[in-house]
């Protein structure tokens, strides 16, 4: 089921909400705790239901494993799990181009969410085994893994941040349910008003990479840095405006990105929750503790290079993952004082060129495309965008490098009279324009 939906939007997340805050009433916050997991296992099995038991399985397998402080297995058992689903199919592939072998490569559908939940459960086996937690009950596990609003795109939760809220009592609040309508309402429209609708542009580009000239390279790839900064950011906002409704904070995972000034401060904005997983549980652990800088340095590329992989079975994205781990070296090594607005110009013109690889169908389309952009091909601008396209770009981009975050207008129980009437006008807008449901990008990582 997705945020941008009608099921959702008037049929789940209301139900889930009424039946919530009144189980807490009239018998008690557990069996309201186990209504919001229940609802969402249900949430998941909207997707298709034959994959609820892998879920679950998982759910029950870390759960005990985390109280024997079985680590090894642990993550043996995710990693395995993970690399079934997400990566056989690359194995193969690979495989099969590198020592001309025939090998048959099996058709395995990717189970929404795999990622965000196996790596939810790797920190917390982690630090059951660092006896940095205290033991929860199933139902609270249960729910902490499964948290609708997380499930399938993230943030990637932590246990501290979070389990102590499930634990907690269960209260309604008008004031937090509002800012959450209102974080909501911002998302759908990012999605559905700015993301879906520079999405064919980059669809059609990126279809054509070897092709392009200059002008139609740099606007399919702004496309896509346009489409998923909306779409992610979007889904964010939508997953924590749907969680203050009921009562529980989601952490923040986006904080300006396209305002960043460096690569290294881009990823400090950019996916938050998977960036402090990394930092805490990869980089520590392949050398990035040691005294010796060459050896840190080295941690932040083989950092970066398994981050790259794990949004995707790509050689694309392992490229991605490097060249990013390579950036922030050189940002370390060679820093540079640049005027603030120039400092960000070439951040985000850098990161443009970085999302290429990400989105490219293969290497030789990033590497085409990339080139062209680069003025490989001569620098014929050639446009055939309509214009009222290139308005809407302009304005997302102007909006993504100036405006302040979202949870700084809306996550917060006094919103400006002037807001709550934008709001509402684009929220009564996205609605009118949601004629069918599309995915999130991330739904595919």
């Amino acid at each position: 089921m997705l945020f941008n939906s009608f099921e959702f939007l008037f049929a789940f997340l209301p139900v889930v909400c009424v039946v919530y805050f009144g189980l807490a009433r009239v018998a008690s916050p557990r069996v309201a705790r186990c209504w919001l997991a229940v609802a969402s296992f249900c949430f998941y099995a909207y997707w298709d239901v034959r994959y609820v038991p892998l879920l679950a399985g998982s759910v029950v397998f870390n759960f005990f494993t985390a109280r024997r402080r079985w680590l090894v297995v642990g993550i043996l058992g995710n990693i395995a799990a993970l690399g079934y689903y997400k990566y056989t199919g690359f194995f193969l592939t690979s495989l099969n181009s590198a020592a001309g072998l025939h090998l048959t490569v099996p058709a395995i559908i990717l189970p929404l969410g795999i990622s965000f939940f196996t790596f939810t459960q790797i920190a917390y086996l982690v630090d059951a085994c660092r006896e940095k937690i205290r033991h929860y009950d199933f139902v609270d596990y249960a729910l902490f893994v499964s948290y609708f609003p997380h499930l399938l795109a993230g943030p990637i939760l932590h246990h501290a941040q979070m389990m102590p809220q499930f634990a907690g009592p269960v209260r309604f609040n008008m004031d937090r349910f509002s800012a959450g309508v209102s974080l909501f309402a911002a998302g759908l429209a990012k999605k559905i008003l700015v993301a879906d609708i520079v999405a064919p542009i980059a669809t059609q580009g990126f279809s054509n990479a070897a092709t392009l000239t200059f002008g139609p390279a740099w606007i399919a790839a702004l496309a896509y840095t346009i489409q998923i900064y909306f779409d992610f950011s979007g889904y964010t906002d939508m997953a924590r405006g749907a969680s203050k409704m009921l009562g529980i904070e989601l952490p923040i995972n986006f904080n300006s990105p396209y305002q960043a000034r460096n690569l290294q401060d881009f990823w400090q904005r950019w996916h938050i929750t998977l960036s402090r997983f990394m930092r805490d549980y990869l980089f520590y652990n392949v050398g990035g503790g040691s005294r010796t800088v060459a050896m840190r340095y080295l941690a932040t590329i083989v950092t970066f290079t398994i981050a790259g992989l794990w949004h995707g079975a790509n050689w694309t994205f392992v490229i991605w993952g490097l060249l990013n781990g390579v950036g922030i070296v050189a940002v370390r090594l060679f820093p540079i004082h640049l005027p603030a607005w120039l400092a960000r110009a070439v951040t985000f013109v850098t990161v443009t060129l970085l999302w290429v690889w990400f989105r490219a169908a293969n290497v030789s389309d990033a590497w085409h495309m990339c080139s062209t952009m680069l003025g490989g091909k001569g620098w014929l601008v050639g446009l055939q965008v309509p214009q009222t396209t290139l308005a809407l770009m302009a304005a997302a981009l102007l909006v993504a490098w100036l405006a302040p975050n979202s949870q700084k207008l809306f996550d917060r129980p006094v919103i400006a009279p002037v807001w709550r009437v934008a709001l509402g006008i684009l929220l009564a807008v996205s609605i009118a324009s949601l004629q069918h449901a599309s995915e999130f990008l991330y739904f595919n990582f």
